[in-house]
């Protein structure tokens, strides 16, 4: 299979970026990272891509008078690194989709979506509400990003076990846990072309047979 070319943005430290790169090289994500764009020219996980040969580039909002300006200039460094799938890696920035991306762009967030989620919700803040609230039960979520926080189509989504004694860093940590298999699985589902899209429903479409010459 050939490999399906991502761009991964990011605004901090880089571990879902560091987490893809790690399947990837070990074989279970058929994948290849072309580009990682940040909007953060401090952000650790730039290092992380260089270490690992990725190129990489900066768009920083405050440079950009609109949010479509900040959209195109990010959107067109994907477009010519050849990214098939963008991915939302820890990115802090709102982002307008533009329509050749629709549906090509992948984000993951730390709660069962539609729970704690939308503006402002995102790291810490996110498992704070979650442990407030008392649930039983948060997890993660894949979804296709759209012109809305935490909003699009949603892909896949694992549960984690809230408790009683959690603190927000005992919760994040299990949650990311989790985000580290989902992530993977998300992309690995579009690179076989297993995903259907009707409306908000994504549907997994069954692995097709193997030949017997793949046997």
């Amino acid at each position: 299979m050939t490999p399906i070319p991502l761009a991964v943005l990011l605004s901090g430290g880089g571990t879902t970026l560091q987490n893809l790169l790690d399947r990837i090289a070990d074989g279970r994500l058929d994948a290849k990272v072309v580009l990682v764009v940040s909007s953060n020219p401090r952000a650790f996980g730039l290092q992380r891509a260089e270490k690992a040969g990725v190129p990489t580039a900066v768009v920083e909002r405050k440079t950009c008078a609109t949010d479509q300006e900040f959209s195109e200039k990010t959107f067109s460094l994907c477009r010519r690194a050849g990214a098939q799938i963008v991915c939302m890696a820890g990115f802090l920035k709102f982002l307008p989709i533009p329509d050749d991306f629709r549906n090509r762009v992948l984000n993951i967030h730390p709660s069962l979506i539609p729970a704690f989620c939308g503006h402002g919700y995102y790291g810490e803040r996110v498992h704070e509400a979650a442990l407030a609230a008392g649930v039983k039960i948060s997890g993660c979520t894949v979804h296709f990003a759209d012109n809305q926080y935490d909003h699009g189509p949603i892909v896949l989504q694992r549960a984690v076990p809230v408790d009683d004694d959690d603190t927000p860093e005992a919760l994040a940590a299990r949650v990311f846990e989790q985000e580290c298999e989902a992530y993977p699985e998300a992309i690995q589902l579009i690179a076989e072309r297993r995903l259907q899209i009707e409306g908000r429903r994504v549907r997994v479409l069954p692995r097709p047979p193997m030949a017997k010459s793949e046997l």
